[in-house]
C-alpha cells in the first residue's frame, strides 16, 4: 500500500461520524435504532390487542397518561408470533421502545433490548439490491460490527401512520 493510499484511508476514517444506536433483538437478528429517536424504554409490558387492526399493530399500552399504539417488529418481518402463553400460564410481556417520529410517538415491540453501541458511518452499508421492496422500505442499511451486522431501523419508516397508509 502506498503512503498516499494509507493517508487517504486514515483521512476517511477520521472524518467518519460516530452514531449511538440502541441495539434490539428480534429473533436472531440484531437491529439498531438511533438513540436520538428514543424517548424511553419500557420493559415487561403487555399491550392490549386491538380488534380488526392491521397485523403489524402490536396493541395499545398506557404510557404516561396517554394511549400509545405499538408496532410489532416481529410481525412486520413476517416472523412467527411468539407463544402468547408464558410458562406460568399468563400472557407474555414485551420490551417496548417509545419512539418519536414526525407524526408523534409510538411504541416498537421487540424481543429484547440490548446495549447502546457506538457505530461509525465508515462501517455503514446500504441495503443490498436483492432485498425485497417490503423489507427495503423498513431498513436503512446495516453497520458492520466485529461480531456481525447491526441492521439499522429508521423510526420514520416504522411509524404506524406511514405503515397504515402504505398498506391501504
Amino acid at each position: 500500500m502506498s503512503a498516499k493510499s494509507a493517508l487517504a484511508i486514515r483521512k476517511d476514517s477520521s472524518t467518519a461520524a460516530l452514531l449511538e444506536m440502541c441495539s434490539v433483538r428480534v429473533g436472531q437478528t440484531l437491529f439498531g435504532v438511533p438513540i436520538t429517536h428514543i424517548l424511553e424504554i419500557v420493559g415487561n409490558t403487555r399491550p392490549q390487542a386491538v380488534p380488526l387492526a392491521p397485523e403489524f399493530i402490536g396493541g395499545l399500552v398506557h404510557y404516561r397518561g396517554d394511549v400509545l399504539t405499538t408496532v410489532s417488529l416481529r410481525q412486520l418481518l413476517g416472523l412467527p408470533v411468539q407463544n402468547s402463553e408464558a410458562r406460568d400460564g399468563h400472557e407474555s410481556h414485551h420490551d417496548i421502545l417509545v419512539l418519536e417520529s414526525s407524526s408523534g410517538s409510538f411504541g416498537l415491540l421487540v424481543d429484547s433490548v440490548g446495549e447502546v453501541l457506538t457505530v461509525s458511518s465508515a462501517d455503514h452499508e446500504p441495503n443490498p439490491s436483492i432485498l425485497d421492496e417490503r423489507r427495503s422500505a423498513l431498513f436503512a442499511g446495516a453497520y458492520k460490527l466485529q461480531q456481525g451486522l447491526l441492521v439499522m431501523l429508521d423510526p420514520e419508516r416504522l411509524d404506524p401512520a406511514r405503515l397504515g397508509a402504505a398498506a391501504a
